[in-house]
């Protein structure tokens, strides 16, 4: 059994295999990986099923003659269905993940090294030369690549042109800014912004309150601790103590916050190009302004994005990779780009006309530099899944729950300071 499995994805496993929440799978309801041998089978995110990529589909199956079978997940339902893969060794072609996963998965043994297709195709294809350095450190692991970057994200600030200036407030650029716009603009049903229960949310603003997550010199988290306890306060005073944000509903989608600016019940919330398509799709009358991240100590904001990675046991790495060459190339950026607004990973695409001239773009291609791993060093651990398991139930602890957040930061650090070592 894989070292990185916790106990709670352990207990999942029991009743995984047989059912496993899937949105929608191109081929019908989903089948075992290899039940069949004409069928190349591809877990994916549900937000990620584009046009531009069901393009490249089409190219795959025509070219290597099988039938793509594209199952969509949220990504607690995928990482369930994958660790019972895991356990069953039954696995998938090939695997979208959200960001951490392929060092974890590298470390167990479950992902295959890459490094001898970059070794023969990376320069043709410009990897890694032409992908942001954090995006090849983050896939890579003891020297070799594991996982190749389809998307580099990260988190900034969405708000509603007309309300700000009909209330009188010009964009915010620090906390300080941030909490007096968002209580000016709270009045007449309408809140100053919408938080993401979403525990990933929360990073970018440990990111600009100067906090290093972990450091394996000191096996500390969460340093400084005054800082980490005064950024998560920040989060929850805003909904509970200044009552300018609603109290988040738990559950597995982050859509909540960008539902809640669409529907103008909130003037601003903090998210990435992920919700550029949504907002425009359900109302275009709304006139988007993006901002550069907020500082703080420092003005930064979280590194994110999805990888691609091929599982160990995978019985056709040949088609995995080409698929990962097919998907990743500048034309396919560029077109998804332009279909949903989402950021890419490759240097070449922040120099794009169609990047440089929109001006909500070229503030997320602007504030890439700015991007930090949060995760890194934990990754390195082998011990993400139960890391990202407690500080999830932190999150909610004190942005949902209220409990104060020195005490539920003390809980988790004296549980993770252990399970670290």
């Amino acid at each position: 059994m894989s070292p990185t499995l916790s106990r709670r994805d352990l207990l999942r496993l029991a009743g995984a295999a047989a059912a496993v929440p899937v949105l929608s799978s191109c081929a019908g309801a989903p089948t075992a990986p290899s039940a069949e041998p004409g069928t190349f089978t591809v877990y994916w995110n549900a937000g990620h099923d584009y046009q531009a990529y069901r393009k490249v589909i089409a190219e795959f199956e025509q070219a290597n003659k099988v039938k793509v079978n594209l199952q969509k997940y949220q990504w607690p339902d995928l990482r369930t269905r994958l660790l019972a893969d895991f356990a069953s060794g039954t696995v998938p072609d090939l695997v979208e993940e959200p960001g951490g996963w392929v060092q974890e998965f590298a470390i167990s043994g479950n992902a295959r090294s890459l490094q001898d297709y970059v070794d023969r195709d990376g320069k043709a294809m410009g990897f890694p030369s032409d992908w942001q350095p954090v995006t090849v450190e983050r896939n890579s692991y003891q020297g070799k690549v594991y996982g190749v970057q389809l998307h580099l994200t990260c988190n900034t600030l969405f708000y509603n042109k007309g309300m700000l200036r009909d209330a009188g407030v010009e964009p915010p650029t620090t906390w300080e800014e941030f909490l007096a716009a968002a209580q000016k603009l709270t009045k007449d049903g309408v809140y100053g912004v919408a938080l993401n229960q979403d525990y990933g949310y929360m990073w970018p603003w440990l990111m600009q309150a100067g906090v290093t997550p972990y450091d394996p010199q000191t096996g500390k988290v969460m340093t400084p601790v005054e800082d980490a306890v005064a950024a998560l306060q920040f989060q929850a005073d805003l909904i509970h103590k200044h009552k300018v944000a609603p109290v988040p509903v738990s559950s597995t989608d982050y859509s909540g916050p960008q539902k809640l600016f669409s529907a103008k019940r909130a003037a601003m919330i903090l998210t990435g190009p992920w919700d550029l398509d949504p907002i425009r799709k359900t109302s275009p009358d709304i006139e988007l302004g993006v901002a550069p991240p907020l500082k703080n100590k420092v003005q930064a904001t979280q590194a994110a994005g999805v990888s691609m990675f091929v599982p160990a046991k995978a019985a056709r790495p040949d088609l995995s990779w080409d698929f990962i060459k097919r998907i990743t190339t500048i034309e396919v950026e560029q077109a998804a780009t332009k279909e949903t607004g989402m950021l890419m990973p490759r240097v070449s695409w922040t120099k794009l006309p169609e990047v440089q001239s929109n001006e909500v773009i070229k503030v997320f291609a602007d504030a890439l530099p700015q991007a930090k791993d949060s995760t890194q060093q934990v990754r390195l651990t082998g011990q993400l899944g139960k890391w990202d398991e407690q500080i999830k139930i932190v999150y909610q602890q004190i942005l949902i729950q209220n409990q104060p957040a020195a005490d539920a930061l003390k809980k988790f650090a004296e549980s993770a300071e252990g399970f670290l070592k």
